[in-house]
């Protein structure tokens, strides 16, 4: 009882900071009342007696990101076609789901939200997501944002419904922000006729989606409620999408602002009242100090998505060195728990490979991705545009799809997989990289968005066919990715509360020593298509193989040896 009152002071001067003594008291007694509504709910209470001795993540996590309907089958509810081939194919291989934004919605691949507390029907029910949350752990996207030009609260506000006139940014005249940072090539005010005459709102993403004014606190409370509803749906991990951009002030880059930090903070404290077991992770795609400041003293998020690692991965294959890697490994904190990616429904982003990478590294990452027949999205800059991600699958990114009779392609890819398992961090693995995944250009080519490049729809019963066919790219890729995982959640020293340590060695390896409660583990992870040696871990045993290590490194070979 003692320490919810601490964390309901925390509360209260955080609510201070956002609004005023005022609003915060009256904010207070709303919150409190909805948290303690929450806290009663039963799916909660089971889950924070299920954790309530138990460390939260440990080397046996991996989270497996997929769209619901990323594998379908005709006449059938995607949610059960994706547990039924989970069950089938996957089994606690991973431990954890995130299933992007299965809600109604208008465009964005879900993230142009219509209803937050709607299952969009094509995919099933919220008793679908739960037995789903019964078997993986769940992590759920609260796309906070934005919402749909389609949303019942948007179409209020057209309307003219005086209780919603406040739930936007929305200027008379359109005028100029020069000073706002833009992630997007589209305009940042939109055009809207409503029923109070023509009105500019503010659009950071697209004209569909229309960003939330957080200066008004019903915002902030309405927001809440939908955070705490999908943890009594069974989530136990929430994704803050694009939580950067939530908070605008005049004159500022209106990114990362303080008051923007000072709502997660608020979250943290929510779930420390609430649902202790659960774990947020923040989304906020921009350069490493800006991205680590998310976790603050310890009192905002829980995790941040490595987005550096993406681009590093492909230019160490793509140079044969791991040069890079080796130095961001070395400036990233060990006390932090990142979300290492490779791969995501979104393109490689670059803002962070900006400020790593040489330039002429840089441009030969660009090239790469144009002769690997990928593509490359922009965003507006006050001088014109500059790369934002590139969007290829990132199976074509390590391998040229022009090269058919290339022996190694699935030996390149699965170590560009293993160098994201062997890093300190929770790993994030994109259905299409599980499944060896190429470029999707018939998406593109319909729907005009780059980004479809790398989210093809498959049909469960080719997939099946794949799957059972030994020659096969995607059977070859599978099962070789999920030995990998099987063996790597069995050796305790890849728990993310472990240590890690760079071993100097030849640039064309990443050699990294992990450890935690006195066991450890050498992984070797080979970047190039050269036989290396390294005599001196002669005779230790290779868990992959489970064979004595010979010394001698092969071509794209990875090792865990004990």
């Amino acid at each position: 009882m003692a320490q919810q009152t601490d964390i309901l002071k925390r509360i209260k001067n955080i609510l201070t900071i956002i609004y005023s003594t005022e609003v915060a008291d009256r904010f207070l007694k709303d919150l409190k009342n909805l948290m303690d509504l929450y806290s009663k709910n039963e799916i909660i209470i089971e889950k924070r007696n299920k954790y309530k001795d138990r460390v939260l993540l440990n080397e046996k996590d991996t989270i497996l990101i997929t769209y619901p309907d990323t594998i379908y089958k005709k006449g059938e509810k995607s949610l059960n076609t994706l547990l039924y081939f989970l069950k089938r194919y996957i089994k606690d291989s991973i431990s954890g789901l995130h299933i992007l934004p299965f809600f109604p919605s208008s465009s964005d691949g879900g993230y142009a939200v219509i209803d937050y507390k709607e299952v969009d029907p094509t995919f099933g029910t919220w008793d679908d997501i739960q037995k789903i949350a019964k078997e993986y752990r769940l992590m759920v996207d609260c796309v906070m944002n934005h919402v749909s030009s389609k949303s019942k609260w948007f179409q209020a506000f057209l309307h003219g419904d005086k209780r919603f006139r406040d739930y936007f940014i929305w200027y008379d005249n359109e005028i100029d922000m020069p000073t706002v940072f833009r992630p997007r090539e589209t305009p940042l005010l939109t055009k809207f006729e409503t029923a109070m005459g023509i009105k500019y709102l503010w659009t950071t993403f697209s004209p569909d989606q229309i960003d939330l004014n957080y200066k008004n606190p019903e915002v902030l409370l309405r927001i809440i409620d939908i955070f705490l509803f999908y943890l009594s749906q069974g989530a136990e991990i929430i994704r803050l999408d694009a939580v950067g951009y939530i908070w605008k002030e005049p004159h500022t880059s209106c990114v990362n602002l303080v008051k923007t930090h000072q709502i997660v903070k608020l979250f943290r404290g929510i779930l420390e009242y609430t649902a202790p077991y659960a774990l947020i992770v923040t989304e906020a795609n921009f350069p490493y100090k800006e991205n680590i400041a998310y976790f603050g003293e310890g009192d905002e998020t829980n995790m941040v998505y490595n987005f550096s690692l993406p681009p590093l991965v492909v230019d160490a294959f793509a140079r044969k060195d791991t040069s890079y890697i080796r130095e961001e490994t070395k400036r990233t904190r060990e006390d932090l728990l990142f979300f290492d990616v490779l791969a995501t429904h979104d393109g490689i982003a670059l803002l962070s490979a900006k400020s790593i990478l040489k330039k002429s590294d840089f441009e030969n990452l660009l090239k790469i991705t144009k002769a690997h027949n990928g593509l490359i999205s922009y965003k507006a800059t006050p001088n014109g545009k500059e790369p934002y991600e590139l969007n290829i699958s990132y199976f074509d990114a390590i391998n040229d799809p022009n090269k058919i009779d290339d022996p190694f392609i699935v030996k390149r890819f699965i170590a560009s997989q293993a160098i994201m398992l062997t890093l300190k961090g929770l790993p994030g693995i994109y259905i299409h990289s599980l499944l060896g995944s190429r470029n999707y250009y018939k998406g593109v080519e319909e729907t005009k968005i780059k980004r479809m490049i790398n989210r093809e729809k498959l049909k469960m019963e080719l997939i099946e066919a794949s799957l059972s066919d030994v020659h096969s790219l995607r059977y070859q890729v599978l099962n070789n990715y999920l030995h990998l995982l099987n063996v790597r959640k069995e050796i305790l020293a890849f728990s993310p509360l472990g240590s890690r340590k760079l071993i100097e060695s030849d640039k064309r390896l990443l050699v990294i020593l992990r450890e935690y409660q006195g066991e450890s583990v050498l992984t070797i992870i080979n970047v190039s298509d050269d036989t290396l040696m390294l005599p001196e871990y002669k005779d230790k045993n290779d868990l992959i193989t489970n064979r004595s290590f010979d010394g001698k490194v092969e071509p794209y070979g990875v090792y865990f040896l004990k």
